[in-house]
């Protein structure tokens, strides 16, 4: 007898309303691929091969509308390793001398790289907000995840913004983000709750390490970028995307990031998030016009797009407590 296949439900179908934007507040840049580690589950597939990034036309566009758009609160600034990247300084200062909230998504090791040994001052200077990658607070688990040495470095990262300020000064913001072990196996598990996993790794980092930080952001893995090659490769595709769909949580739908930020690529083009983004899954208007930086400032608006953009893998943002880029939604 065969065993039928198992079919995920669109994730349009879920939805018991249109699926609209509300007013934006957040802009969320990634400047490039460029980057000087490649993460196992990294969904931007980026490495220190890649050579994709920002360049100056764009880059001034995004300058000229971090200025001309009080209603942007946050510019979220991404990469790769953004520190690496063309315009990320200028962009960090821009957002910041008009009262923005800078963030910048760090790697942490970067800060030991040639090059790029003044980027703790620099952020401290500019009270940038640091959201900084430890999949875990155990080496084996994050070096088998990032690469042999990444948790030493980044322990020694954190320590220095901590030396800094970070943590425990109220304008120097530092967080951490979990991702969960990409599975070997269809025995798959959802993010711990977010609350306890904080406390867990707050007492092993201060015990340990003498290390403090702000909060943690529990973050799903969705089935893209490197994470998707890795469920392809086991052949666990279909069964990842079913199972988060089997935890599918409506009340999450109200809290997701993509309802009040733009997120831009290096080429100045628009998407309703970062995943969307890596998928090439653009932003449209309701007669299927594309946007770009350009555009927005052509309109003189923000909030030009109505619908936003769904695929299967936003069931990952969706499942359970929920998943975005500052954690959980519930």
């Amino acid at each position: 007898m065969q065993v039928s296949a198992i079919a995920v439900t669109p994730f349009s179908q879920k939805l018991p309303a249109p699926f609209l934007k509300n007013k934006i507040s957040v802009l969320q840049i990634n400047l490039g691929k460029i980057c000087n580690l490649a993460c196992a589950h990294c969904h931007v597939e980026a490495s220190p091969s890649r050579t994709e990034e920002l360049n100056p036309e764009i880059c001034r566009q995004l300058i000229e509308i971090i200025e001309r758009f009080p209603q942007i609160r946050t510019v979220d600034l991404t990469g790769g390793a953004p520190e690496m990247l063309y315009g990320f300084r200028d962009l960090v200062k821009a957002a910041r001398s008009h009262n923005k909230e800078a963030i910048a998504r760090s790697n942490l090791t970067i800060y030991f790289e040639r090059g790029y040994k003044d980027i703790p001052e620099f952020f401290a200077e500019n009270q940038v907000r640091v959201v900084a990658s430890l999949p875990c607070y155990l080496e084996d688990n994050v070096d088998k995840m990032r690469g042999k040495g990444v948790f030493d470095r980044s322990i020694q990262a954190l320590q220095w913004l901590n030396r800094l300020g970070y943590g425990t000064d109220s304008h120097l913001v530092l967080d951490l983000v979990y991702n969960p072990p990409l599975p070997t196996s269809n025995q798959f598990t959802l993010a711990p709750n977010q609350q306890s996993l904080e406390l867990a790794y707050k007492e092993h980092l201060q015990q340990h390490f003498g290390i403090v930080f702000n909060n943690l952001f529990t973050i799903t893995n969705l089935p893209i970028g490197r994470s998707k090659f890795h469920l392809k490769h086991r052949k666990l595709e279909t069964e990842y995307s079913h199972f988060l769909e089997t935890h599918f949580n409506l009340a999450t739908l109200d809290h997701l990031m993509c309802r009040n930020q733009l997120s831009v690529d290096y080429l100045g083009n628009i998407y309703d998030c970062d995943f969307n983004q890596m998928e090439s899954l653009s932003a449209r208007s309701h007669n299927g016009e594309f946007f770009t930086v350009a555009k927005i400032l052509e309109l003189g608006n923000l909030d030009i797009i109505n619908n936003i953009q769904t695929d299967i893998y936003c069931y990952g943002c969706t499942a359970g407590s929920g998943s975005s880029c500052s954690g959980a939604l519930l």
